[in-house]
């Protein structure tokens, strides 16, 4: 039986690598040593930043609820209170969306949850 080579899964790799450093600068994009270690941080700031971007929406969204409820003066803190004792179940996302394109609907929940507190 002849001996196997790994020739073409090597190359196959390779090139895997060398098509992920496309847009690089110089060795970056050229050299294959420099291409891999270019494409492992780059995988390395993609994982972590996938993980953080979730982080930075939540504060985003907590930011224009506060600015929302404080325009029908309440709290952050007293809005999530309220809605939470008046078993309204909307998310974050959803209220912070509504602190900047609906007002009229936010200031309805703001009375709910005043009330709720009250």
């Amino acid at each position: 039986m002849p001996r196997s080579k790994t020739v073409v899964p090597g190359r196959s790799r390779r090139k895997k690598v060398m098509k992920a450093a496309k847009g690089n600068f110089s060795g970056r994009r050229k050299l294959y040593k420099s291409a891999l270690q270019t494409v492992q941080r780059a995988g390395q700031f993609a994982y972590e930043h996938r993980r953080l971007k979730k982080r930075t929406f939540r504060a985003l969204w907590v930011t224009r609820i506060n600015a929302g409820a404080r325009l029908n003066g309440l709290t952050y803190s007293t809005m999530i209170a309220g809605l939470k004792k008046a078993n309204v179940e909307v998310n974050r996302k959803l209220l912070a969306d509504l602190a900047v394109r609906d007002a009229p609907a936010f200031a309805m929940l703001a009375e709910v949850a005043k009330a709720a507190t009250a």
